[in-house]
């Protein structure tokens, strides 16, 4: 293989492999403190100055999948995957919700902090998100939607944005190097459900315009600095992205329909319409700016 590669936004170069693979061959170490280790040596950092622990563990098992790398086995069974999300009775349909937006009072965006919460969001996202529930990759903030009367409403998610995508990265005017160095400052809203049995005109350009006010805080307070750009992907075939537009989003392109295995064209997926929406009026020079 030739080097550098780039897994999980991140460049390695033959030493990187070396150093990390001198880290497996540590006495008595299991994937979770190689992956600290490794963030140590490589200077894996997230902006706050933490170790970007998830985003390495990530790479380090596409490299082992590579068998670039081998690691050690798993201490357990990975349980965050939607085969062990149990539905019950708090995500079952609900009776229709049919009143105006102005009588369902003030909508609330109730952050997902504690674990209980963590797994509702879960089950809500596996039971009624048509692509259900997979882990959101890197940093990432989750909301329940609800009423000021705690009715549920629906979720949605923030998380990692996607690291090359042609039309966003034309809007934004960057160079290769500048996206490396400010990629973290973009954010994808990962997924939106409004639930199916609710039915209220202009809740959901309602919900998109509220955090788009509400996250940057919530942001910052959890990885110490606050982004300037949201991102979405809408399947073309599948929705019309009517409440994107409402909420004044702006369509930029069209994705490639790749998927994350890129220019050989091996996977395919559906066509997505790209949105983005600035959450700083000088965000193309936050994002063009030098290191």
């Amino acid at each position: 293989m030739t080097f550098p590669i780039t897994v999980c936004a991140r460049i390695f170069t033959a030493e990187d492999l070396e150093v990390i693979r001198s880290v497996i061959l540590m006495r008595d170490t299991n994937r979770a403190q190689i992956s600290r280790e490794v963030c140590r040596r490589l200077g894996w950092l997230k902006p706050d100055g933490g170790l970007k622990e998830m985003s390495c563990r990530v790479a380090l098992l596409r490299l082992h999948r590579l068998d670039l790398i081998e690691l050690p086995p798993p201490l357990k069974r990975n349980g965050n995957g939607a085969n062990h999300i149990k539905f019950t009775v708090a995500s079952n349909p609900g009776n229709p919700i049919t009143e105006d937006l102005s009588t369902l009072g003030p909508i609330e965006l109730v952050r997902v902090i504690q674990r209980k919460q963590s797994r509702f969001w879960n089950e809500l996202i596996q039971r009624h998100h048509y692509l259900g529930y997979t882990p959101l990759p890197g940093a990432q903030i989750r909301y329940l939607i609800c009423n000021k009367n705690g009715i549920l409403l629906g979720a949605i998610g923030f998380s990692a944005s996607a690291w090359a995508v042609r039309p966003r990265d034309n809007f934004i005017g960057w160079t290769k190097e500048q996206r490396i160095s400010h990629l973290h400052l973009v954010v994808n809203n990962s997924r939106f459900l409004i639930l199916p049995w609710v039915h209220v005109k202009n809740l959901a350009s309602k919900v998109l315009s509220q955090c788009a006010k509400q996250l940057p805080n919530d942001w910052q307070t959890s990885y110490g600095y606050i982004p300037v750009l949201l991102e979405t992907f809408v399947e073309k075939e599948r929705f019309e992205g009517t409440c994107y537009k409402a909420a004044n989003w702006c369509h930029v392109g069209l994705t490639q329909g790749r998927g994350k295995t890129g220019q050989k064209n091996e996977c395919k997926v559906p066509v997505k319409d790209i949105y983005l929406y600035p959450l700083s009026k000088n965000f193309r020079e936050i994002l063009t700016r030098p290191d």
